[in-house]
């Protein structure tokens, strides 16, 4: 039976790992975006063999599931940091590395391959007749991406990027699998003290979708204020 009097004794527990959940996140998003914004522009470009490597990029890591590119990270990127460290002759334990940072690495490879798209859907939505324009009032091409190009792709981009920030959110409830306390997995440590699931969980609920409303109203004022600039 549902005990409603467990509620605010859960809430309290669950509150514990909002902040830890919206930091790991808010850094995977930036990460995230940061490296799909360099393969939008790579591929953008066209630049010979780089491309090819991005299109190969996004592919694996569209088509790999989350959770398998988590558990790869695990195993694989301290034994790989080790082994570069060791030829380097640089003295370190790339095995004593937390788990919450291969958590940011292996979901910023995961997203950046879903914001390459979003970026580069912004980038072809943009009136290469504006970049003439600008280049005829002898704009330089910093000028042009900072006055011109950025404003309109970020405005495009926000819907999709506000998005991208609740998969993010979503996807950490992986990284329990790996030991790495989120919100999700705080509701089931909670619950594993009194058996009491479906309370925990519904309060693991509310938290998500609160942040939900939070990221939906802030890309909406962000959105709207950025419109009435350009």
């Amino acid at each position: 039976m549902f005990d409603s009097s467990l509620l605010l004794e859960d809430f309290w527990s669950i509150l514990d790992a909002v902040p830890v959940t919206l930091a790991m996140a808010v850094t995977i998003f930036i990460c995230a975006t940061l490296l799909g914004g360099l393969l939008a522009f790579i591929e953008h470009k066209r630049i010979p063999l780089l491309r090819q490597a991005v299109l190969v990029y996004k592919i694996a890591f569209k088509g790999v599931p989350m959770v398998v590119v988590i558990f790869l990270a695990y195993y694989g990127l301290p034994a790989a940091l080790q082994f570069f460290a060791t030829q380097l002759g640089v003295a370190v334990n790339a095995h004593s590395m937390p788990n919450w940072v291969i958590i940011i690495v292996a979901l910023s490879a995961c997203v950046a391959a879903f914001q390459a798209e979003v970026v580069k859907g912004a980038l072809n939505a943009f009136d290469k007749g504006q970049a003439d324009a600008a280049y005829a009032f002898g704009y330089s091409s910093w000028q042009l991406f900072r006055r011109v190009l950025f404003p309109q792709i970020i405005v495009s981009a926000i819907p999709d990027l506000a998005n991208a920030f609740m998969v993010i959110m979503k996807a950490l409830s992986l990284a329990f699998a790996i030991e790495v306390v989120d919100i999700f997995a705080q509701a089931q440590l909670t619950a594993a003290l009194n058996f009491y699931y479906l309370e925990a969980f519904g309060v693991a609920v509310v938290f998500y979708m609160v942040i939900a409303w939070g990221v939906t109203k802030v890309a909406d004022k962000i959105e709207s204020a950025l419109r009435v600039r350009t």
